[in-house]
């Protein structure tokens, strides 16, 4: 089944893209929470003039995406945790710790839901990477790591 999606959705795709999903999935989740609309004609034609309306916007942010990929590309920022002698931390490292201590040490704002981390928190003591994606086709890995406190 041909829908469009409404939002950004991770794993999926991005908002105005057209994707075939399962039936049961678009008609039991994606449709009734507004996430996602039939791919008829008319949508079709809907999507076009959004997308042309867009395309102006899309290039500026885009481009500011872009200047702040550049900067965000070589940091590595610090996390302090209370952590046991073995290593393990008491509680969990999240993207919204991320997002804060970018805010706080480089003066960057990041959403905390566009920071991707694999497993989704930490939880030892060490170096990792998070992904962050700034825009469908700016995407920056940036290096975090977490000390004991």
């Amino acid at each position: 089944m041909q829908i469009i999606l409404k939002q950004d959705i991770p794993n999926l795709g991005f908002a105005n893209d057209i994707i075939d999903v399962k039936p049961g999935y678009a008609r039991n989740y994606l449709i009734p929470q507004v996430k996602a609309i039939l791919a008829t004609d008319s949508a079709l034609k809907n999507r076009d003039e959004v997308i042309r309306q867009k395309s102006f916007k899309e290039e500026k942010l885009k481009k500011e995406a872009a200047a702040l990929a550049e900067a965000l590309e070589n940091i590595t920022v610090k996390i302090g945790a209370k952590a046991a002698a073995t290593g393990k931390i008491f509680g969990s490292v999240n993207n919204m710790q991320i997002a804060d201590a970018i805010k706080e040490q480089f003066n960057f704002e990041v959403d905390r839901k566009k920071i991707h981390v694999d497993g989704d928190s930490i939880k030892e003591v060490g170096s990792y990477t998070a992904k962050i994606f700034l825009h469908k086709e700016v995407i920056v890995d940036i290096a975090f790591e977490v000390f004991a406190e």
